[in-house]
C-alpha cells in the first residue's frame, strides 16, 4: 500500500506548511527529517522516507553519529547530496548544544550532560574526560585523558590531576560515555571515583562530579550524577 505523498495531505498536515503555522518544535522526527529530505520516492512520501531512515538507525541520535554513507544507506531516496545535508544538520546542532552550554556554569548535571553529549553519547568506545572549571564553575578547557575500556592503569589519578594542576583549575568534573546506552554505574567506575576523589583532596582541587553519558531510555534519565546519588561525601 502507497503512503499518502505530502501534496495529498491536507495543508495543515504538511511538514513545511506545519512547520511555518505552529513552530519546528510540532513537527515530529520523521517530519523534520521530510523538510530537509524534500522529496521521496515514487509510491513513498518524504514523511515515509524519514520514519525509514529513523528506524533503519534505530534513533535519531543514533542517526547523527553516522557518516554520510552510512545515512545513504537508511533508505531508498536518500542520496549523497541529502545525506551532506543532513550530516551538516546535526553537526550544527552539536555546536549549538556545546556553545550555548559554555555561556552558563557548568554546575549542574544537567548542563554538563547537555555540553558533553553532543561529542560521548554515540562514541563506540569508552572515553574519560576532565572539564576544567574556574572559580565560578565557568570552562576552562575540557582534556580527554583515556580512550578505550576503563581501567585503573589508563585513568590513573595522576593523569587525571595532571591537567587540573597545569591549568590551575578550582575544581573539575569527570565524565565519561558508556558506549551500551546504559548509564549505571560499574564497580569499576565506583572504584575510580573514589581513588579520583581521595587524590584530589589531597590536592585540594575539588571533584564536583562523576557523570556518565548514557542514551535516552524511557521512564529514565540518560547520565548518572554520583554527586546526585550522594557517592562523592
Amino acid at each position: 500500500m502507497q503512503s499518502p505523498l505530502i501534496k495529498e495531505l491536507d495543508a495543515s498536515e504538511r511538514p513545511r506548511e506545519k512547520l511555518m503555522e505552529r513552530g519546528a518544535s510540532a513537527l515530529g522526527d520523521a517530519e523534520l527529517l521530510a523538510v530537509f529530505l524534500r522529496t521521496g520516492t515514487p509510491g513513498r512520501s518524504a514523511i515515509t522516507v524519514g520514519a525509514e531512515a529513523l528506524a533503519a538507525a534505530g534513533s535519531l541520535s543514533s542517526m547523527a553519529a553516522l557518516s554520510v554513507d552510512e545515512i545513504c544507506r537508511l533508505a531508498k531516496g536518500i542520496g549523497r547530496a541529502k545525506a551532506c545535508e543532513l550530516a551538516a544538520a546535526f553537526e550544527l546542532g552539536k555546536r549549538l548544544a556545546r556553545r550555548m552550554a559554555r555561556d552558563e556554569p557548568l554546575d549542574t548535571p544537567e548542563k554538563i550532560y547537555s555540553f558533553m553529549a553532543p561529542l560521548l553519547r554515540e562514541l563506540p568506545r569508552e572515553s574519560l574526560r576532565v572539564i576544567l572549571l574556574d572559580t565560578r564553575h565557568r570552562l576552562i578547557r575540557e582534556v580527554e585523558v583515556s580512550l578505550g575500556t576503563l581501567n585503573e592503569s589508563l585513568a590513573h589519578p595522576r593523569e587525571i590531576l595532571r591537567p587540573a594542576i597545569s591549568h590551575g583549575a578550582c575544581s573539575f568534573v569527570l565524565v565519561h560515555n558508556h558506549p551500551s546506552g546504559d548509564s549505571s554505574p560499574s564497580e569499576a567506575d565506583r572504584a575510580l571515583t573514589r581513588r579520583i576523589r581521595d587524590a584530589s583532596d589531597l590536592m585540594q582541587i575539588r571533584l564536583l562530579d562523576h557523570v556518565i553519558v548514557g542514551r535516552d531510555y524511557e521512564g529514565g534519565l540518560p547520565y548518572f550524577s554520583f554527586k546526585e546519588h550522594g557517592l562523592l561525601s
